[in-house]
């Protein structure tokens, strides 16, 4: 089958208890955009939040589900342990540093992993977050920042960059990723005593990447606020997402099939440790329900949940994102 290479990141989803603390972090501390305010299609009861660049373009959109009664994450294994996102230069970081600060957000010290500066830090769930420097990155284009962000252009985050993976056995899934997914083998970096292999896609690039650290000695993760629950990488459209539910049901590798989004179409399988990944087409995007303008405004709903609005609005504390 003549599959094109997937793209790269497409987005990473998580999961807090408090939607509007977490909308106040991610638009007013990390100055990020709400792309989108609507619903988890699965359960209509749950905020599931967009934030990215200034019209969430594929490979820059980090998503949140609201479940209020989620309880403490237990870091482990078999888990997607860091998320990170691009910054235009090394000296961006320590602009964050002073934000940080400011903000009384947790991080640690810069360090260079894989050639780049990168800044860990946490969000008030404890979110594993880190900040990765484009300096001297090639591959993926980077989104563009939203001018009304309260973040320096020079220095606002532009997207998602590599996605790292904390796995009990990598040898599994390795051979999904290249074999299946179509990912190459570039390279080795020390982290935290453990070696990180990494993998990219397509162009290449902090946009394109997964860095898998092998970890047989931890537990499995415990899920809660905090962690991710899965990530999604970019294919073209809708089209080419058919044929990759094909080419996974010709490879045995069970899968959701089809699903369709509204603002995307996807398709969703587990690695062989248990890591949900999704498949998502590129567009339409987030403005056939809204202007570019005043989009996360308004609570969106795409057509088929519509006649719903009024039960689905009555089950949602009320979260007003007109104002930064």
């Amino acid at each position: 089958m003549n599959l094109k290479p997937l793209k790269g990141q497409h987005h990473v989803s998580a999961i807090t208890s408090n939607a509007s603390r977490n909308y106040e972090f991610y638009t007013k501390v990390l100055g990020m955009r709400l792309v989108k305010k609507t619903v988890n299609q699965d359960d209509t009861s749950m905020y599931h939040l967009f934030y990215a660049d200034e019209r969430g373009n594929p490979g820059t959109d980090l998503t949140f589900f609201e479940i209020p009664r989620a309880g403490h994450t237990y870091y482990g294994t078999n888990s997607i342990s860091t998320t990170s996102l691009r910054v235009p230069k090394d000296d961006s970081l320590q602009f964050w540093m002073r934000r940080f600060d400011e903000f009384d957000v947790e991080y640690e010290e810069i360090d260079q992993y894989s050639g780049r500066a990168m800044l860990h830090f946490k969000d008030f769930e404890g979110q594993r977050l880190a900040l990765v420097s484009d300096e001297h990155n090639s591959g993926v284009a980077a989104g563009v920042p939203w001018e009304q962000s309260q973040i320096p252009i020079e220095h606002a985050i532009r997207g998602l960059g590599p996605v790292m993976l904390t796995v009990s056995n990598l040898k599994n899934t390795s051979q999904v990723i290249t074999n299946i997914m179509g990912y190459r083998e570039i390279g080795h970096y020390d982290m935290n005593g453990g070696q990180v292999t990494v993998f990219e896609t397509g162009e290449g690039g902090t946009g394109a990447e997964i860095h898998i650290i092998e970890r047989a000695d931890l537990p499995k993760e415990r899920p809660g606020r905090g962690s991710v629950h899965h990530v999604a990488f970019r294919v073209e459209n809708e089209e080419e997402l058919k044929l990759w539910a094909q080419y996974l049901k010709d490879a045995r590798i069970p899968n959701s099939g089809f699903v369709e989004r509204y603002y995307f179409k996807s398709l969703y399988f587990r690695e062989p440790n248990g890591i949900l990944f999704e498949l998502a087409t590129d567009g339409p995007g987030f403005e056939g329900d809204e202007p570019f303008e005043t989009l996360g405004e308004r609570l969106a709903l795409p057509p088929y949940f519509e006649n719903q609005r009024e039960s689905i609005e009555a089950k949602l504390k009320p979260l007003d994102t007109k104002e930064l």
